[in-house]
């Protein structure tokens, strides 16, 4: 297991957004990027939530971006409420949904997130 896997990765610049993004097109896992800002309750509530299934789903890259610091990318996927999912298998949204729901997130992830060799 890398140092990575298992726990929501950060993205303050678009440099570090790129990188991970391209990390996740070539192992072909899914990855989940949380749109959140930090004025946002419901955000911070569903945060340790998440850190906690990324600790347990180290075969989904989990990447959390500010809607503030990363204007561009926020844009680039239509987030307009917080905080707000979007799944991405190969590069390409598979999947999206807004809100602070737990089970909804997890059977997401276990939805999509199904190993495929």
């Amino acid at each position: 297991m890398s140092s990575e896997e298992g726990q929501v990765i950060s993205c303050h610049s678009i440099q570090e957004w790129k990188e991970h993004f391209q990390k996740g097109l070539e192992s072909k896992k899914l990855v989940l990027i949380d749109f959140t800002a930090s004025w946002c309750r419901p955000c911070r509530l569903i945060g340790p939530i998440l850190a906690e299934i990324a600790k347990n789903t180290p075969h989904v890259i989990f990447l959390n971006v500010d809607v503030d610091e990363l204007k561009t990318v926020a844009e680039e996927y239509n987030v307009v409420a917080m905080p707000t999912f979007v799944f991405l298998k190969e590069g390409k949204q598979v999947d999206k949904f807004v809100g602070a729901r737990k089970e909804d997130l997890q059977a997401k992830i276990t939805e999509l997130g199904t190993i495929t060799a």
